[in-house]
């Protein structure tokens, strides 16, 4: 990677260690560092010392404290003949090298379809965990299906048509029909797992997400891990009887209050098969993190969990993402999405109207903290007003220019060896930023960075195209050129592959 090359050079050289950041404007060069404001050292003598590097193609001052740094084209180059050279592989890290990483995501009860809502931590989950297998994670994709609290009796209620029952919807009617049972909690879990069987997994399915491992609550019941964990914390001194219900005392560990955990007619709280979850996925599964991915109007259950987990010895090794609501835009009006009142928005109607590309790629541009207004029109758009085709349609010109190379007899190789346009340098500076895009988002989890990418990307490959002639009568410029998109094509495929977008050859 460019960016830890540059950074070895000045520690080796000002035998200090420097951040670097990407200039606002690309004129100013490649990167930027306050290594001479941060360690008070004279910018003079930092530039008289990198200046002489061929590494760069100019070392200047930028304000008091800050260089900038412009790469020699040798540089570039060398790089780019990398991603040439190693393809696929091009932007897999170590970062994550001998750790065990799970993502837990949507986990929506299965009380119904996926809505729009609880659906959009689908795309967002399975890229995150495709990003952090890239950055060397060993890395595990999870559904946790909550099948054994009162949601499922209601469900039950709702499915006998009982006045106890919420939940309404046509795949009420239908379950209605197939299920002969009469008890409630009985029909309430047939039911569940009709929803999970016929709705959930063929939703995730659509949207190209295979998770790894389903989760049943009833299970951690079942196999008594749930008692295990209560006794546990008993045993820590942990759990103390008020009011008829057992309290966890998660105030000792950071939360504004203590937490239930077995109520008073001896049936235990979410919070307590979570716990036990979590003591499953680190104690058995042994995995050194777990990401969460909730709704936001889970964020009271944070603290509650995150007490959990430290108290049963795996402080550090949990964190929780927070996704903002969803709203869906159908021609301006604002559609509502509530499985109560019979009247919400499922993600299979989405996925029927604009593809699982668009959904996804429309889902994947907003940042967690953020609320998403997802535009049904513009996702149905076949233009280059819609991002998602836009991106697409400039790997299929990639593909297209690369067959009639092929047909004229040139075909690219790993050695570029001059490029002289700053079209084509600008397309170079874009292609070498996949891996840091990977590095940094493995850190942040800011997904958001590979749609904007991959946008920027065929932005530049555009702007190539329009002002360099592909194919001439210069031979090696020709190689050159085609060497170049080559590159961008393969950049590009790594970008939608982790977005799980589909990169076609023909549009």
């Amino acid at each position: 990677m460019l960016k830890e090359k540059v950074i070895e050079i000045l520690k080796e050289s000002l035998g200090k260690e420097a951040n670097l950041e990407h200039p606002s404007n690309p004129e100013f060069g490649d990167y930027s560092t306050n290594v001479a404001l941060k360690e008070k050292i004279n910018p003079d003598e930092i530039i008289k010392k990198l200046e002489k590097n061929s590494f760069f193609a100019k070392v200047e001052k930028a304000g008091p404290g800050f260089i900038n740094l412009t790469l020699s084209q040798e540089s570039f180059l060398n790089e780019l003949n990398q991603i040439l050279k190693e393809k696929d592989n091009y932007g897999n890290l170590e970062i994550g090298k001998k750790k065990k990483i799970q993502v837990e995501f949507i986990s929506a009860n299965p009380t119904g379809p996926l809505t729009v809502g609880n659906a959009r931590g689908g795309p967002y989950g399975d890229v995150l965990a495709n990003v952090l297998k890239k950055a060397g994670f060993e890395t595990e994709k999870a559904y946790y299906v909550n099948n054994a609290g009162m949601q499922i009796l209601t469900l039950g209620h709702s499915v006998l048509g009982n006045k106890e029952g919420k939940y309404k919807g046509e795949y009420i009617n239908q379950l209605r029909k197939k299920i002969k049972e009469t008890d409630p909690l009985k029909v309430g879990q047939i039911a569940a797992k009709h929803i999970i069987q016929d709705y959930i997994k063929k939703t995730t399915d659509q949207l190209g997400i295979k998770f790894d491992e389903w989760i049943f609550e009833s299970d951690l019941y079942d196999s008594g891990k749930v008692d295990q964990t209560l006794k546990l914390l008993e045993k820590e001194g942990y759990i103390y009887e008020k009011e008829k219900a057992q309290w966890f005392k998660s105030s000792e560990f950071g939360d504004e209050r203590d937490r239930v955990v077995v109520k008073g007619d001896g049936e235990k709280t979410y919070l307590m098969a979570d716990i036990a979850l979590h003591r499953y996925k680190f104690k058995e599964k042994k995995f050194d993190k777990v990401i969460n991915i909730w709704g936001a109007d889970h964020h009271g259950d944070v603290a509650g969990l995150m007490a959990g987990v430290e108290a049963i010895g795996y402080k550090g090794k949990l964190e929780i993402i927070l996704l903002q609501f969803v709203t869906l835009l159908d021609k301006g009006e604002k559609k509502r999405m509530s499985k109560r009142v019979g009247v919400y928005v499922n993600m299979d109607e989405i996925l029927g109207q604009v593809g699982p590309d668009a959904a996804r790629f429309f889902i994947l541009q907003k940042s967690p903290d953020t609320h998403l207004n997802f535009d049904l029109e513009l996702a149905k758009e076949q233009s280059k007003k819609n991002p998602v085709f836009y991106v697409q349609y400039a790997y299929a010109r990639i593909s297209s220019i690369l067959r009639k190379a092929e047909k004229e007899g040139i075909k690219p190789n790993d050695q570029i060896k001059e490029l002289k346009e700053k079209e084509e340098l600008n397309l170079v500076r874009h292609l070498i930023q996949f891996p840091e895009i990977v590095q940094d988002t493995a850190r942040d989890y800011q997904i958001q960075r590979f749609p904007q990418y991959s946008l920027e990307l065929a932005n530049a490959f555009h702007r190539f195209y329009e002002k360099c002639r592909v194919m001439s009568e210069d031979k090696e410029e020709s190689q050159n050129r085609v060497s170049l998109i080559k590159a961008t094509q393969i950049i590009l495929k790594n970008t939608l592959d982790l977005m799980g977008i589909s990169a076609p050859e023909k549009m």
